[in-house]
């Protein structure tokens, strides 16, 4: 089964009305796996046992008259920086714990308890620290649209599964743009919610912070906000998660076809080197936006700085927390060597650095409301670069530079939602991605554009794998 030929909400209600089994969908997720993740190694570990199992159960307590949840049967693959009961959580490290998880994350077990059935591990850089999937634990995780190319990271093993057809549903998260990059990279739609929409909890704090969104990904935004319903809400040991609101999400963006009347257009953001085939795929999307009848405003200048030096400050902090016990032993040398340039950077962070790097996103929220008083929408290129080689950065005019993922993480310091479409291809055949900000907590809004655009922008292609 290639998971990209359905949709994940008529595979669910395939399942709910009897037309298909979880068993069904489970094995053929499992063959997808066999047949095509050698080619990409998206999976750490894959769960056949204990999913083939789960799927029987969801079959028998339909036959039983039970509820079994909206998602019943669908199979899920987890981004292996989340637990998920009975796996272990290597986190894409060496140095990490191979023994089982005790309990799901608060993502997870809300899946779960919506009927998915998870299948699998998905592979990772070591932490999420970068924007590639290429760890010490797993090695190099390939892009199913090109494989001397990368997904993206950080939630490029999912990235991948979902663009090949491995699953219908996966887990990413996102800290400066570990789910829009990779999705963009890979051809499909997703959004990073507004911070606190998908509730965090449990007992460790988030990898990466305040600036943390976890959530679902999925080919589409409809199966997106579907599976979102099931996700999003408060948790008591998440001080920071935010409450229901409204009608349901997929409800929101199902129902009705709505373009945006008008939308500001930002091509660099005030600070951004772009490559120029990306911003031509990117203008050229904008073009058939306004041509479909969108009002599109542009502004060159939003922000006076690059987001980058005070999203970094706190980063590097976020690593030296999680690890920078470890300089000095003999596991540093087995880290990545760029995990340990940043740890050393965040072990040097005093907190009064920490406090004014923080002190940033207030400044950053207020140039970018300014922009939204002409629209309530924002697009920009989703990547300032190309889709990075095996090995190497993104690259802008012909450079491998750092600074091609340089759109994403400052949404993460400001917490405004923000998704990726993808609005066309390079003239090498690798996807390119646009992104949709809204304003704080307007996260329906930003799905509904996201679901007008991808009928606008829209093509029928995928990967080759």
């Amino acid at each position: 089964m290639d998971f990209r030929e359905h949709r994940l909400v008529d595979l669910a209600s395939d399942v709910r009305s009897g037309n298909r089994t979880a068993v069904e969908l489970v094995q053929g997720s499992l063959d997808r796996i066999d047949e095509v993740d050698g080619q990409l190694n998206a999976f750490v570990v894959v769960d056949r046992e204990r999913a083939l199992e789960d799927a029987a159960e969801i079959d028998t307590r339909l036959a039983n008259g039970e509820g079994v949840g909206p998602l019943a049967g669908v199979p899920l693959a987890v981004k292996d920086l989340e637990d998920a009961t009975g796996l272990p959580t290597r986190l894409g490290s060496v140095v990490s714990s191979d023994g089982p998880a005790e309990g799901d994350s608060v993502l997870v077990a809300r899946l779960r308890a919506a009927g998915c059935v998870v299948v699998g591990k998905t592979t990772t850089p070591e932490l999420g620290h970068k924007g590639v999937t290429e760890s010490p634990l797993t090695g190099v995780t390939r892009n199913p649209w090109a494989t001397d190319r990368s997904p993206g990271g950080s939630s490029g093993g999912t990235a991948a599964a979902i663009a090949s057809g491995m699953v219908p549903l996966g887990t990413g998260s996102d800290g400066g743009g570990s789910i829009r990059i990779p999705a963009a990279l890979c051809g499909f739609s997703a959004i990073k919610t507004t911070q606190g929409r998908v509730a965090n909890g449990g007992p460790n704090p988030p990898g990466s912070g305040l600036f943390t969104v976890k959530g679902p990904m999925a080919r589409t935004t409809t199966d997106t906000a579907f599976a979102l319903d099931v996700c999003v809400g408060p948790h008591p040991t998440d001080p920071f998660s935010l409450p229901r609101s409204g009608a349901p999400w997929y409800d929101a963006v199902s129902s009705t076809f709505r373009l945006p009347n008008r939308v500001v257009f930002s091509p660099t953001m005030g600070f951004a080197n772009v490559d120029r085939e990306i911003a031509e795929v990117v203008q050229a999307g904008v073009d058939r936006l306004e041509g479909a009848g969108i009002e599109v405003v542009r502004v060159d200048d939003i922000w006076t700085e690059d987001p980058l030096r005070p999203w970094f400050t706190a980063w590097a902090t976020l690593r030296a927390r999680t690890q920078g016990h470890l300089q000095g032993t003999p596991d540093w040398e087995k880290l990545d060597e760029s995990l340990r340039m940043q740890i050393e950077l965040g072990l040097g962070v005093s907190g009064v650095e920490l406090a004014t790097a923080q002190d940033a996103m207030y400044e950053f929220s207020l140039q970018l409301d300014a922009a939204f008083e002409q629209a309530p929408l924002l697009i920009t290129p989703m990547c300032a670069g190309q889709t990075p080689f095996v090995g190497s950065n993104g690259t802008i005019n012909g450079e491998a530079v750092a600074s091609w993922v340089g759109f994403s993480y400052g949404f993460n310091m400001t917490r405004n939602p923000a998704g990726t479409v993808r609005c066309g291809m390079t003239a090498d055949g690798m996807p390119v991605g646009m992104q949709i900000v809204g304003r704080q907590l307007d996260d329906v809004s930003v799905l509904q554009a996201m679901v007008a655009f991808e009928q606008v922008l829209g093509s029928e292609d995928v990967a080759p794998i």
